[in-house]
């Protein structure tokens, strides 16, 4: 589980967008740059490289 006020001030370093949590899969989703940043020991890994872009179906889904 992430901190909740450490939700509140990460962004996205690609974009500076608020990004929003997903538990299931323990990733940190940005909806402007449309990828997902994993959370591993509960660390958030926060960097472009480590990211995966979102499938279509998940784009979708945030709309």
């Amino acid at each position: 589980m992430i901190d909740p006020k450490l939700l509140e001030i990460l962004v996205c370093p690609v974009t500076k967008a608020p990004l929003t949590y997903d538990k299931e899969k323990q990733e940190l989703i940005c909806k402007a740059s449309a990828l997902a940043y994993p959370i591993r020991d509960d660390i958030p890994v926060m960097l472009e490289s480590e990211a995966r872009q979102l499938t279509t179906e998940e784009r979708d889904a945030l709309s």
